[in-house]
């Protein structure tokens, strides 16, 4: 395949603000007790997964991996609404990121059980995160950076 444009050096001032939004993100998940840093890590892995984006579905197994996520979770990940594997935050959480990247409108009823489930604050920041995960994953997918390239920190 041809050499694709080098989207973070041409657009550098756009991808700032990306990463800045990825630092408040991981601030917020870091500190939340509901939406955390390994919630987050499966909605980015199961986004990715029906994006297709091969080069995020690598990252974020990984990412996943180093924290301590099990392959067992990470491979029935596909499959969450049948796999008695996941928390009911998770749970929720799964169902908003479907649903949202699907397109699909929120309808009362998703909403209120994630508000329950989530707090505002968390519902706020997780849709936040699955805008961010899509739009990285239509980035990737365009621009193709090397899969299986990526180390997690």
């Amino acid at each position: 395949m041809a050499s694709r444009a080098n989207y973070m050096g041409l657009a550098a001032k756009a991808m700032q603000i990306l990463m800045a939004q990825e630092s408040y993100l991981r601030e917020q998940f870091n500190t939340s007790d509901t939406v955390t840093l390994a919630v987050w890590e499966l909605v980015k892995l199961r986004i990715s997964q029906i994006n297709q984006c091969a080069f995020c579905i690598d990252m974020h197994s990984k990412d996943a991996m180093a924290q301590g996520e099990t392959s067992e979770r990470i491979i029935g990940l596909n499959a969450w609404r049948d796999m008695p594997l996941y928390t009911h935050v998770e749970l929720v959480s799964l169902e908003l990121a479907e649903h949202l990247t699907s397109g699909k409108p929120v309808d009362d009823k998703i909403y209120s059980n994630a508000v329950e489930t989530l707090g505002e604050q968390g519902l706020v920041d997780l849709t936040i995160a699955i805008n961010a995960i899509n739009s990285w994953n239509r980035i990737v997918k365009t621009f193709k950076p090397e899969v299986g390239s990526y180390k997690p920190q």
